[in-house]
């Protein structure tokens, strides 16, 4: 549960950015929409960035009696699509997510973000691990209808991402081409371990891992020990002075929207070529 209240205090905090998503109504789930999502934070000169995306609203069903939300957005010339899954703390709508979706449209990159059962239904408390597992494989069996043909990707921020994993390391993802996370929560704030990434080396696939050189959550020392044991599988990009929730300092000379601009490139980068 440290994780859960360690990323629900830093989403409150990064509530204090400028950042909006503005959905128009469905008239049914299965109509595209335009939406535009408003990537403005302060630092850049009070401007803001619009990107228009191409957005679905779906429910998935999870197993008997068990529906979530989706988001599917399309990205104008499609490369490659991601199932993003929402941190611990927020869900798939919380502003990172919006706006990481919709910066990673704007290269190519649909995104298929969900909600997990627990945050559908209102709860602070996270759902048992196999139950986000079983949210993590009708997502990517979505997904896979949703864009036949086009490579296939994986992950989430950080509770989102280690769900992910803990999937496809129990039994492939049927499809998935590599895992994407954003902000690995290797062990509880002031609890450095590597008990989390145990189950990693059970996955065969490429993974990319971004993260903050100031995560609570992720030692760097202990975190580059994993990685280098994974070998060639895994790709680090650290986020210089980012936090958990990839807040930087003023200090840094950086604003949250060019940290953020900066993953997403990182993301899509990566993606295209492990396609």
């Amino acid at each position: 549960m440290a994780e859960v209240a360690q990323h629900q205090r830093l989403c409150r905090s990064s509530a204090n950015d400028n950042t909006s998503l503005a959905l128009q109504r469905l008239s049914s789930p299965s109509d595209f929409v335009m939406l535009s999502s408003e990537v403005s934070f302060s630092g850049i000169g009070g401007s803001a960035m619009n990107v228009p995306v191409k957005a679905r609203r779906l429910r998935l069903k999870v197993e008997p009696g068990t529906t979530v939300s989706a988001l599917y957005e399309q990205a104008g010339q499609p490369v490659a699509m991601l199932v993003l899954a929402h941190g611990a703390g927020a869900g798939m709508s919380h502003p990172f997510m919006a706006s990481l979706a919709a910066l990673l449209a704007a290269q190519g990159i649909s995104t298929l973000r969900f909600q997990f059962p627990y945050m559908e239904a209102g709860s602070k408390r996270p759902d048992r691990p196999a139950r986000a597992h079983l949210t993590v494989r009708a997502a990517v069996r979505k997904a896979a209808t949703l864009t036949p043909g086009l490579p296939l990707y994986a992950g989430g921020k950080s509770f989102g991402g280690r769900m992910t994993s803990q999937a496809q390391a129990l039994e492939p993802l049927p499809g998935v081409r590599g895992l994407v996370f954003l902000g690995f929560p290797l062990h509880p704030p002031m609890k450095p371990s590597v008990e989390r990434a145990a189950h990693l080396f059970d996955v065969q696939i490429p993974q990319l891992f971004v993260q903050g050189t100031r995560d609570a959550l992720a030692q760097p020392r202990l975190l580059k020990g994993v990685i280098k044991r994974l070998g060639k599988r895994a790709t680090h990009r650290p986020v210089e002075d980012a936090e958990h929730s990839f807040g930087v300092l003023v200090r840094s000379g950086r604003t949250s929207a060019e940290v953020l601009a900066g993953i997403a490139s990182v993301v899509a980068q990566w993606m295209r070529a492990t396609a």
